[in-house]
């Protein structure tokens, strides 16, 4: 039998701003520990906190520009472009253009608050 999604669980993720997620798949909101899937909603000007997570993320830009900094450098990611940031490599995303951004993230294994290792 499928498992239907009414809705996804809001959570208000860390950073210099508030940014939503709204998480379909995932430990929080289908008790899901082998991926998550989730949609976010990112203001301008939004900077997260670096992170070195256990999981692989995917991550679709369907609105704005997604900045994804990692060891070596940057990169933008517009609408309806995609990027995949590996497990245990040190990366920060920000939203530092004016419309901010909307995306869509597959991490896998499922994000968690123990996994995802953020900079102290």
């Amino acid at each position: 039998m499928p498992d239907f999604i009414g809705s996804p669980t809001r959570v208000e993720m860390l950073g210099n701003i508030p940014r939503i997620v709204e998480e379909y798949f995932g430990v929080i909101n289908s008790e899901d520990t082998r991926l998550s899937i989730s949609h976010s909603t990112s203001p301008s000007g939004w900077i997260g906190l670096g992170q070195c997570p256990d999981y692989d993320e995917y991550i679709l830009v369907v609105k704005g520009t997604l900045t994804v900094e990692y060891e070596e450098g940057s990169l933008d990611v517009q609408a309806g472009e995609a990027v995949h940031c590996y497990r245990h490599e040190w990366v920060r995303y920000s939203t530092p253009g004016t419309a901010g951004a909307e995306y869509y993230s597959i991490c896998s294994p499922s994000h968690t608050r123990a996994n995802v290792h953020h900079d102290s």
